[in-house]
């Protein structure tokens, strides 16, 4: 068998810089509360079960309650211990002695603490954003709302193509944010199952009830499995690719709203809350909120690819590259897109559109083309492929895009006795009306057009969903809330029983 190299203890200096003085910040700043809540529950089960007898139970709890947190929490790493769990270790032993403080680790592992660990702070990070999420849906039904009829371009491939609502466009939005919300809240069911009492990777062979420990955490569930309690990352790839895949679909909404912020397009502006001047152009007001929400939607979707790069082909078990390293790029990512999404809530509130702009751009560049030939259609009596070739022609002949209404009738006119060898019947009129943008959308009625009346529907469903989704982030908020109240209720029930004397 190798030996150790005489003279050298663990850790070695660099590896201490590099590695566990990084861990041990990290575990101080993110899991420091969620850690003493485990070694509650775990004391509770352990005496519940006479693992432990009551007297050890309540010597346990009545250290943990004295613990000195301000002294954790501003520890600096020494390399006295390898990390936080062994640091509370020696803090615990110190107050209540090493043989009791010895029996709370009956029955686990750094293992199985550590996974619980990351569940406990994840299940936080999702359910916030869920709540940012729902906090922009309805930012966006209102002011969606407010424009069901305020027509603008819709664009294909980059170029104006037909007229549609500002409503309709954000409805698209919400229609998105209805999916991104439902995959939290699945990616919230997922994590919020109990690991502890996976030990190491095998579970134990002492009595514990794991249905305890998940009660007196707040899990919803049990990890059933001990080897995928220990080795199972999935609930961590659910999460982030729920946030990933929001930020992403933001990001394109983002880019769209910076596009229309240009003098160019003058679509809309920002109030002064969120733009900037320049230092040395007195005329700028740069929309620089929009562009603050763009970077940080991409570093939590470059934060999210790290993640799902630094563990694809790991092994299947417990290994370090899913552990303590990991942890930090995860709640970095969370919290760029929880900024992005409450900045992007507030820039959306901010909007002021340009309602004449949007008008004027809806009713040119011959975006009205399409009703003109379906109104032919339906008049003349005639296939849609001729009306498409009738109003296509009129549309190649007429020189530039901002042609007058009745300069493309009178066209489409001549176009017809070419074409058809016969005046058209349809009146001017109905002709001249198939070119407004207003009636182009208000024709539009079935389910996901723009009609003002079917948008109005449909963003009176999204009020049911965004009601239900309210509902549940309160219970969830609830539910996280009330469970450290509970664990200390039975913790301190204990201890007042033991300080009068009396016993169960």
């Amino acid at each position: 068998m190798k030996e150790s190299t005489p003279g050298i203890k663990f850790p070695s200096a660099v590896y201490a810089e590099t590695v566990l003085e990084f861990n041990f910040r990290d575990s101080q700043r993110h899991f420091f509360s969620s850690l003493l809540e485990i070694h509650q529950a775990h004391a509770l089960m352990l005496g519940r079960q006479r693992i432990i007898t009551r007297s050890e139970m309540t010597t346990i709890l009545r250290g943990l309650a004295d613990l000195d947190r301000n002294k954790v929490l501003s520890a600096r790493y020494d390399g006295s211990v390898e990390d936080l769990f062994y640091f509370v270790e020696r803090e615990l032993a110190g107050l209540i002695g090493s043989e009791t403080a010895g029996k709370l680790h009956i029955a686990r592992s750094r293992n199985d603490i550590d996974v619980t660990l990351y569940r406990m702070r994840l299940r936080h990070e999702v359910l916030d954003l869920a709540r940012d999420l729902w906090h922009l849906r309805e930012a966006l039904i209102g002011n969606a709302s407010k424009n069901l009829t305020t027509v603008m371009p819709a664009h294909t491939h980059t170029q104006p193509a037909q007229p549609t609502t500002f409503a309709h466009y954000i409805s698209a939005t919400l229609e998105f944010l209805t999916r991104d919300l439902a995959r939290v809240r699945r990616a919230f069911t997922n994590i919020n199952s109990n690991p502890l009492g996976a030990c190491a990777i095998t579970t134990t062979g002492f009595p514990i009830d794991r249905a305890m420990t998940t009660r007196l955490l707040g899990f919803e569930g049990l990890v059933e499995n001990s080897y995928y309690a220990i080795g199972g990352i999935d609930y961590l790839l659910e999460a982030i690719g729920a946030m990933a895949t929001a930020a992403v679909s933001l990001g394109r909404f983002t880019q769209d709203l910076l596009l229309w912020a240009t003098q160019e397009f003058s679509f809309l502006t920002l109030n002064d809350g969120y733009v900037q001047g320049s230092s040395i152009m007195p005329q700028k007001r740069n929309p620089v909120a929009l562009e603050h929400v763009r970077i940080l939607l991409s570093k939590a979707v470059g934060q999210s690819q790290a993640l799902i790069t630094s563990v694809h082909n790991t092994p299947f078990g417990d290994i370090n590259d899913v552990e303590d390293d990991l942890q930090p790029l995860v709640f970095s990512a969370f919290s760029d897109a929880r900024r992005a999404i409450r900045l992007l809530r507030g820039a959306v509130e901010a909007i002021i559109i340009n309602r004449e702009s949007l008008r004027t751009r809806a009713g040119g560049s011959l975006l009205t083309m399409t009703e003109l030939a379906d109104t032919l259609t339906r008049r003349e009596k005639i296939s849609f492929r001729l009306a498409h070739q009738l109003a296509g022609r009129t549309a190649k002949s007429i020189s530039g895009s901002d042609a007058t209404h009745d300069e493309i009738v009178d066209r489409l006119i001549e176009v017809a006795r070419e074409l058809l060898d016969r005046p058209l019947r349809s009146s001017r009129a109905d002709l001249l009306k198939a070119l407004c943008p207003l009636n182009f959308v208000e024709v539009r009625e079935i389910a996901g057009g723009p009609a003002p009346s079917t948008v109005a529907e449909f963003l009176e469903r999204q009020r049911g969903l965004s009601a239900d989704d309210h509902r549940w982030i309160r219970e969830k908020t609830r539910l996280l809330e009330r469970y450290p109240v509970q664990l200390n209720r039975e913790s301190n029930r204990i201890l007042e029983r033991a300080r009068s004397g009396s016993s169960e």
